[in-house]
């Protein structure tokens, strides 16, 4: 990763924990997002495991600024003993200055929302795959616009800051574009969401593709707009 850009995502990194309501949550979000356990974390930064536990469940007041910047710093450190597979795969996700006729709407939670509660507030029904997923977003995406107009690397950029997030593909006729687009592309998310479609009319090749990337697929005949309403007035 080039230098510019691990700069510009150490400061989003610190930025989202430094200004969250809730910063113990954000921190556990990217320490999680970068697979990295509390116990390997607190070794690499000196300090016991319970320092880590309690900053993040909010029994420590919130760090402050420096030791945000040792956190995030121990962070990529410890990604790059790895081979920087996660600081990579987030600063390809810096500029996401794609369309607004490919993105309808996109939006990250500072805390994990269970994917059933929030195929719920939707009005989900459930075509495949488990519903035990967290995830800490969401992008509403055109489909017909996504699929025409991006390449394999621009479409990884819908992903936004993370891959653990749902993604809504609006207006599908059977949901088998959108399953095809993700199988060919690298990053997978846990959960995706087809818009405007009766569950009874989905593709039936749509759950073997979701079984092969352990995607959770639902479908909502919710209009665009109140899908976007809905989900903008919740507290996550």
């Amino acid at each position: 990763m080039k230098p510019g850009q691990r700069q510009q995502l150490a400061e989003k990194i610190a930025g989202e924990i430094t200004l969250s309501d809730v910063p113990g949550k954000a921190l556990k979000k990217w320490r999680t997002s970068f697979s990295i356990s509390p116990g390997v974390l607190a070794d690499h930064l000196g300090v016991s495991p319970s320092v880590i536990s309690d900053y993040e469940s909010g029994r420590r007041k919130s760090p402050g600024t420096a030791v945000v910047g040792k956190i995030i710093d121990s962070l990529f450190a410890i990604d790059e003993e790895k081979g920087g597979i996660f600081a990579k795969k987030y600063s390809t996700m810096l500029f996401s200055d794609l369309d607004d006729e490919v993105i309808y709407d996109i939006h990250d939670f500072s805390d994990a929302v269970p994917v059933n509660d929030f195929a719920d507030a939707i009005n989900c029904s459930l075509i495949c795959g488990g519903s035990d997923h967290r995830i800490v977003g969401y992008t509403v995406v055109n489909s017909l616009n996504a699929i025409l107009t991006l390449s394999p690397n621009e479409f990884n950029r819908i992903y936004g800051w993370s891959t653990e997030r749902a993604l809504i593909f609006t207006e599908v006729s059977s949901g088998k574009s959108p399953m095809v687009a993700i199988r060919v592309t690298p990053f997978k998310p846990p959960c995706v969401i087809l818009q405007g479609i009766d569950p009874n009319l989905v593709h039936p090749l749509v759950p073997r593709l979701a079984e092969r990337d352990r995607i959770t697929v639902y479908s909502t005949e919710e209009s665009i707009e109140d899908i976007i309403t809905i989900l903008r007035r919740q507290a996550w």
